[in-house]
């Protein structure tokens, strides 16, 4: 069974930078892509097997995921935060190894529960 499990959400002023981390089990995390959305499916960042990254526009120059494969873990460095990058932060995976999603919610089959980041201006 497929779990995953996100942490790292915070309340944090305008400008400021958080690390949301979402560690995996149940897959052979080094074979799979992994995505982060924010609420209502709202792609954010992926990263492939490769370590290949691919951003959301509205995110670009500022976020930053990566993965770290001896702890079954990726992670999204989130700087120069903004009030409209307020909501909850999912990580997904999907169901099938060395298949990139694209960034396509329907594509990923596997969601965590979500972490809580809320940027004050």
């Amino acid at each position: 069974q497929v779990q995953l499990k996100e942490s790292g959400g915070a309340l944090v002023q305008a400008g400021g930078s958080l690390r949301l981390s979402c560690t995996a089990s149940g897959l052979t995390f080094n074979s799979y892509a992994m995505g982060w959305f924010r609420q209502a499916r709202e792609f954010v960042a992926g990263i492939l097997w490769s370590d290949l990254t691919y951003y959301a526009d509205s995110v670009k120059g500022r976020f930053t995921i990566s993965r770290d494969n001896a702890s079954d873990t990726v992670y999204l460095q989130m700087n120069s935060l903004k009030p409209e990058d307020t909501g909850v932060y999912y990580c997904a995976a999907p169901s099938k190894s060395h298949f990139n999603p694209l960034g396509v919610p329907r594509f990923y089959d596997h969601w965590g529960q979500g972490t809580q980041v809320t940027v004050s201006s």
